[in-house]
């Protein structure tokens, strides 16, 4: 109709829902049990959220997106890898 208001695409967050359950799952094992094992859980939910980036498009990657998908994928990726290292070379 004429006077109808046009919306923007609804942007589905479930990628970002689904990094945040698994990092907080990772601080519960961080915090309850066996820190090593918390901070590799956590490492891999930034790589997941990497991978998200990378095979979703924008509107699919909800909030997500931040800038472009190489710059965020790249970031992700390259944080994953530190936090990844950095839990395994610290010592007991």
């Amino acid at each position: 109709m004429a006077g109808e208001v046009q919306r923007p695409p609804r942007q589905s967050q479930w990628p970002l829902a689904l990094t945040i359950l698994v990092g907080l799952g990772g601080l519960v094992v961080l915090w309850f049990y066996n820190w090593r094992n918390g901070v590799l859980i956590f490492a891999g939910s930034v790589a997941l959220a990497g991978l998200l980036r990378a095979a979703l498009t924008d509107t699919a990657a909800g909030l997500l997106h931040v800038r472009g998908r190489m710059f965020d994928t790249t970031f992700l990726l390259l944080t994953a890898a530190a936090i990844a290292i950095l839990g395994l070379i610290v010592p007991n």
